[in-house]
């Protein structure tokens, strides 16, 4: 996997390696306290797969330029940023096997490093007249955190369809990785069309994305260091769940409905639920679901003329639904 990784960097290596100096660089401050948070930030980092979207994307149409890294790192400020809200309002103490940000410095200074964070992400398109990219940002950051509270309200009433999840995972995450592909392409001045196209394309591959990272919860074999069963344990309905419970008879669903709501913490129900999804096809279903919205985004592609870009944006597409973790 993680040369597939970086078989998807070879067009964008030197640009990625310039980027984390750029993205420092924007999330700086005259406050001790809040150089030392971002610094951690910066060593603690993910696989920045968001970036390489942006300049991918940009890649398509040319070159990458400055305008190119500034949306790159808008990006990055966001996501870091809702990582950071995420990790206080779940109470999670680890973040890719380092504490986070909550359980070194606070709750407190947790969400004011969040919210500077969004700012700096703000300021660093006005500041540079990016008129375009602040108004894809703030449409984006606005739709994150309605998908979120969407989630949370769902999780109290249970009463969640499909067209509500696919809702949900678009907003939560999907908008996001459109934003990257939207904003990769405006920075070589792409019309509205062209725009709105990448737009799609990323919240196809957002949506693909997000299916996957929600069948792990349903397999023993994963690797991210998520147990299973964390979703069914947070009340989360995810699309192998729906489906299930979809097609299950009348006694079964009032029984799995009755463990997902009092007793989403009782181990061996939650293995019963688990198995029972398992057994009713849940997850062959949401598995053709994900290659769906995996192929359709690359149908967008297809149209778009053989480049190395191309050529890296597909194998990221197979990356989506083929990782491990």
């Amino acid at each position: 996997m993680a040369n597939i990784v970086e078989e998807i960097k070879k067009p964008i290596k030197e640009e990625m390696k310039l980027f984390e100096q750029k993205f420092y660089e924007s999330m700086q401050s005259n406050v001790p306290l809040l150089d030392k948070v971002t610094r951690f930030i910066v060593t603690t980092k993910g696989k920045q797969m968001r970036p390489m979207f942006v300049f991918l994307c940009a890649k398509l149409l040319g070159e990458v330029n400055e305008k190119t890294f500034r949306g790159a790192s808008m990006i990055e400020l966001i996501h870091t940023a809702t990582l950071v809200h995420d990790d206080v309002v779940d109470e999670s103490f680890k973040r890719r096997n380092f504490f986070s940000i909550n359980a070194l410095w606070k709750n407190k200074i947790a969400v004011l490093v969040g919210d500077y964070l969004l700012s700096k992400a703000v300021l660093l398109s006005t500041d540079n007249k990016d008129y375009d990219l602040l108004s894809v940002i703030s449409t984006t950051i606005r739709e994150m955190s309605e998908g979120e509270l969407l989630q949370l309200e769902k999780a109290r009433k249970l009463d969640i369809t499909e067209d509500v999840y696919f809702e949900i995972i678009r907003q939560k995450t999907a908008t996001l990785i459109a934003a990257c592909c939207e904003i990769g392409v405006l920075s070589n001045n792409a019309d509205e069309n062209l725009a709105g196209k990448m737009r799609e394309f990323g919240t196809l591959t957002g949506m693909a994305f997000q299916i996957k990272d929600d069948l792990f919860d349903f397999l023993t074999s994963n690797i991210i260091g998520k147990p299973v069963g964390i979703d069914i344990k947070e009340k989360k309905m995810t699309l192998p769940l729906i489906h299930s419970l979809k097609m299950a008879s009348e006694k079964d669903r009032k029984y799995y409905f009755n463990t997902i709501k009092r007793y989403n913490n009782d181990t061996k129900r939650v293995k019963e639920l688990i198995e029972f999804v398992k057994n009713s096809g849940g997850l062959e279903y949401a598995i053709g679901v994900m290659k769906d919205y995996q192929q359709k985004a690359k149908n967008i592609l297809n149209e778009f003329p053989d480049h190395e870009a191309k050529y890296s944006l597909n194998l990221m597409l197979d990356y989506v639904i083929e990782r491990k973790y």
